[in-house]
């Protein structure tokens, strides 16, 4: 008799240990896991500015050649592409390299592209101080050698004709940051960009490379680690 109540013993505590774990187990995830002000307080050590720091260190100087780059700098340009890459190359990045996809682009699909604030904040700024205004982007040409842009952005930020230049298409040739002669060509001074490209290419001629946070929901990924040059970053910069 001793031996089968200790028997029942031993199954009901293997029971319970058992049930305990399936509890454990099945619990759901905490969705409150709560936070300090330490962590709230946290930031990146990066070189952070503002539109009017940036201003600020510019007073004094004559009017020179300053340089946006356009997609995710100064548009949020991602339906555009979003749209051509369903139209053309569903399944790959090759609708990049389609001729028929950067002539919808630069030829109307602007007109879908959500101008940023902080470009408005900084064109109005460079423009009030006569700044002369160049675009360069990684963008295609078209074989056609027809583009929009031009007039969108000038529309878009209210750029005088007396401070507007044409975009300029650099293109994008695998191994080489095609910006960079640009710039030098140009005399740009001052160069805005949200890629490590933007940033290497102002630094390759000497100029004053300035990080536009790319939004977090943009459709071209990775996204960048701003700062890591030890370059200034604009904040609030991602809309």
């Amino acid at each position: 008799m001793r031996k089968i109540t200790l028997a029942l013993s031993a199954a009901c505590l293997l029971f319970s240990l058992n049930s305990a774990v399936v509890a454990r187990a099945s619990a759901p995830t905490p969705i409150y896991t709560g936070t300090t002000a330490a962590i709230l307080a946290e930031q990146a050590p990066i070189h952070w500015v503002s539109v009017a720091q940036i201003e600020n260190s510019l007073v004094g100087r004559p009017p020179m050649a300053v340089g946006f780059d356009i997609d995710d700098t100064v548009l949020f340009s991602s339906p555009g592409f979003w749209r051509g890459k369903k139209t053309y190359s569903p399944d790959s990045e090759d609708y990049l390299k389609n001729p028929a996809f950067w002539e919808k682009m630069n030829n109307g699909w602007d007109e879908f592209s959500i101008p940023k604030e902080v470009a408005r904040a900084l064109i109005a700024m460079h423009v009030k101080r006569g700044d002369s205004i160049y675009f360069v982007t990684g963008r295609s040409q078209t074989q056609t050698e027809t583009e929009t842009v031009s007039k969108t952005l000038q529309d878009d930020f209210l750029i005088p004709a007396a401070s507007m230049n044409p975009v300029i298409f650099a293109g994008d040739h695998e191994g080489q940051n095609t910006k960079t002669q640009w710039l030098e060509q140009k005399n740009i001074k001052v160069f805005y960009g949200d890629s490590d490209n933007d940033i290497t290419a102002a630094h390759d001629v000497g100029a004053r490379g300035i990080r536009v946070l790319r939004a977090s929901n943009s459709t071209y990924r990775p996204l960048p680690m701003a700062g890591k040059f030890g370059e200034e970053v604009i904040v609030n910069s991602e809309y």
